[in-house]
């Protein structure tokens, strides 16, 4: 059941507003926020900005790929019970008729889909390395075919498309691209620094999933993540689960990124299910406990949620607000959308509202609410 809440107050202790924590109470109205600060204040709950999930395959037995509208609908629904109120369908690297079939259902939607607004497609794929493939299918890997590209983007909704900057035509590709207002990402590439560097030079503002699926970081060789972490104009996203990342790796981007790094879930259809046989397109992955692996033990995806995210930052050391700032605000900026990842008096009322422990207790959408413990 969806409520749409007029008139009305959260019942927080706190909110999480331009960064900082400020004591009070949170009142909204026809989906928007219309005070912060107020007072009295209950005593427990912590509003903030609704996250924003930039990598998710699927969820909850939904594979984005595949899915219908009621696909979307059952995922959607999942996702908001983890804290996210906007999230990027990812599409692997896929047959370009599969490809541009899940872009075109994406673009069938209407509107939000009783749950978080979907945002345009992120491509993970095809135009990626065949060196650093991953768990994508060699077979369905291109070069940078700006027409192809084009005719991708015209099939629906596309935002956000991850891009090797060295394959053959990659940094024209991306040139052309950013062109067209279409956010790049760097990733699942053997780029060296020089290519990285020409790559971002272009018009890349991102890189996917650092220190996964990519050329090592070396003393005289810093590559693709090294480039990524020296560049005050580059956002980093990663996966926080403890198996992508060491957790040793993680406390290393909280030091060095700041306001760039983004949290992704990159979540398969597993999440939220357990343990069992599942798919990534057309790939079949096996999960067992927090692993999603292809049968010859390369990591396929995830079954983090966004929230677990924000936990397990929180537990690396990062300070709340910054946790937070990981999961709404930066990847916000990254898109440049300012209709996302803050909670202000006069904006949107998307909003989760976190217990002590850093658990959802309720998601609202537009001041809608579509999750409640």
């Amino acid at each position: 059941m969806v409520y749409t809440i007029r008139h009305m107050r959260l019942g927080v202790f706190a909110a999480l507003v331009a960064g900082s924590i400020v004591p009070g109470d949170v009142s909204i109205d026809g989906g928007r926020v219309t005070g912060v600060g107020l007072l009295p204040a209950a005593a427990a709950g912590l509003a903030a900005p609704g996250f924003v999930d930039l990598q998710v395959n699927g969820f909850a037995g939904v594979d984005f790929v595949a899915a219908d509208a009621a696909g979307y609908a059952r995922a959607g629904a999942a996702l908001a019970g983890t804290g996210v109120v906007a999230y990027q369908p990812t599409f692997i690297s896929s047959p370009v008729a599969a490809c541009v079939a899940a872009i075109a259902r994406l673009g069938t939607l209407d509107g939000t889909p009783l749950g978080p607004r979907v945002l345009p497609a992120h491509l993970e794929g095809p135009f990626l390395s065949r060196v650093q493939h991953g768990a994508h299918n060699p077979e369905y890997l291109l070069a940078g075919d700006t027409a192809l590209a084009d005719a991708l983007c015209a099939a629906g909704p596309v935002g956000y498309v991850t891009v090797a900057p060295e394959i053959d035509y990659g940094l024209e590709l991306i040139e052309h691209l950013a062109g067209r207002g279409v956010v790049i990402s760097l990733g699942h590439s053997d780029a060296d620094g020089d290519t990285a560097i020409a790559a971002f030079d272009r018009g890349a503002r991102a890189v996917t999933h650092i220190f996964n699926a990519m050329r090592r970081w070396a003393a005289r060789d810093p590559g693709l993540p090294g480039v990524a972490l020296s560049r005050s104009d580059v956002f980093v996203t990663a996966i926080v689960d403890n198996i992508h990342l060491a957790p040793e790796t993680g406390r290393l981007l909280i030091a060095a990124v700041g306001d760039r790094l983004v949290l992704i879930t990159d979540a398969i259809e597993a999440a939220g299910r357990g343990d069992g046989l599942y798919r990534l397109g057309d790939r079949a992955v096996h999960v067992r406990g927090a692993e999603a692996r292809l049968a010859d033990g390369t990591l396929a995806g995830s079954v983090l949620s966004m929230d677990q995210a924000v936990r397990n930052l929180v537990s690396l050391g990062a300070s709340l607000e910054f946790a937070l700032a990981a999961a709404s605000r930066n990847p916000a900026r990254l898109l440049r959308r300012d209709d996302l990842g803050e909670l202000q008096v006069g904006g949107p009322a998307d909003i989760v509202v976190l217990d002590d422990r850093l658990e959802v207790r309720r998601t609202l959408v537009g001041g809608a609410e579509v999750y409640a413990a």
